[in-house]
């Protein structure tokens, strides 16, 4: 676990050690961080449940402020996508706009499942960094 190589000297470090400690977690725990994750324009961002952090991404993003034709298209796009992996799409949406977040829908579904789960584990070590540099920096 992460919490075992404390002290930590700097955001660097600590986050080195928590993407370890997923990588090394084993497919199941992986694919259950993945799934934590809510769908992007998805019922929590609709509902305006998201955590606070999650809602600034996505409003970063520009996902607040989408037509009702591209709520649907995104909620097309994650149905697609969640019944060929069984997981939902995740993607860093503070380092990219909706039109390369709906791009990236396109593309990723062309993916192996494995594929997937290495490219959403990649995308929350990039949301986790942010969010480390949030809380520290």
């Amino acid at each position: 676990m992460a919490f075992a190589g404390r002290p930590f000297t700097n955001l660097d470090q600590l986050h080195v050690r928590l993407c370890e400690t997923v990588r090394t977690a084993g497919e199941q725990k992986q694919l259950d961080l993945i799934r934590a994750h809510p769908d992007l324009v998805g019922r929590a961002a609709l509902a305006g449940t998201l955590t606070p952090a999650s809602n600034t991404e996505q409003a970063s993003a520009g996902l607040n402020r989408l037509t009702p034709e591209e709520i649907a298209t995104f909620q097309e796009s994650n149905k697609a996508y969640s019944d060929k992996f069984g997981f939902p799409f995740v993607i860093c949406a503070r380092l990219n706009k909706k039109e390369a977040i709906m791009a990236g829908f396109k593309v990723r579904l062309q993916n192996s499942r494995a594929q997937e789960i290495q490219t959403a584990l990649e995308e929350i070590f990039k949301i986790a960094r942010l969010r480390l540099e949030d809380i520290l920096c």
